[in-house]
């Protein structure tokens, strides 16, 4: 049998990279795939795809939709072992990516072992925590704005003073947010429609999401 796959979807600020990162402690062989990390890598080349991708990233928005979809591909393609599990975690988000994703997966034989796991959160909650995460200056540690990691005054990890990300400016926020509403609810739906989607609830702490996920997928 192949190895388990995720699919992390959910509103900006519901916590897919936290709850990545426990998947891959949990189930240990698993490979990391970021949408956001491989733009944001695209787009420090000196080409000229990486001059236009600064400008959409910076105002808070997404390539063409085939890019993404290259780009995840190409790094499974790359990259998965045969013996690993994958987490795409932010993808798909169009509903043609994910319909590339399941063509791409009947390929590898992996489209029963995968499951798309919705982290639900409200637009109100993720414009809360987008507005007020901050980021570690000196070692790039993302700090949620849940639970305890509201009191942290510095870095928890290095001591490193917390700054506020440069794109999550009120109007960038509003932009990821506008393109949740507009382009990955329907993914939501295609999923859904087929009886492929797990839904959680992305309002509770980190620990509890986690245990609801590991309850609906075993």
């Amino acid at each position: 049998m192949k190895p388990f796959n995720f699919t992390l979807i959910g509103r900006s600020g519901s916590g897919k990279g936290t709850q990545a990162k426990l998947l891959m402690k949990h189930f240990g062989n698993l490979f990391y795939v970021s949408t956001g990390d491989l733009f944001r890598d695209l787009s420090k080349a000196n080409t000229d795809t990486s001059i236009r991708i600064q400008k959409i990233v910076k105002q808070g928005g997404l390539p063409i939709d085939d890019l993404a979809s290259a780009l995840w591909m190409h790094k499974l393609a790359y990259e998965l072992k045969e013996e690993q599990g994958f987490i795409l975690d932010g993808a798909p988000r169009r509903v043609n990516e994910a319909q590339t994703l399941d063509r791409f997966l009947d390929f590898l034989e992996r489209k029963e072992t995968t499951f798309n796991l919705l982290i639900d959160i409200s637009r109100e909650e993720g414009f809360n925590r987008l507005s007020k995460r901050r980021i570690c200056k000196k070692c790039g540690r993302l700090i949620p704005w849940v639970n305890e990691f509201k009191d942290l005054k510095v870095c928890d990890k290095c001591g490193g003073e917390l700054i506020t990300r440069p794109d999550d400016t009120s109007e960038a926020i509003n932009s990821r947010l506008d393109f949740y509403e507009e382009q990955v609810v329907p993914t939501v739906k295609y999923y859904e429609d087929q009886g492929r989607l797990v839904k959680i609830n992305g309002e509770q702490s980190i620990e509890d999401v986690f245990k609801e996920i590991l309850k609906k997928i075993t």
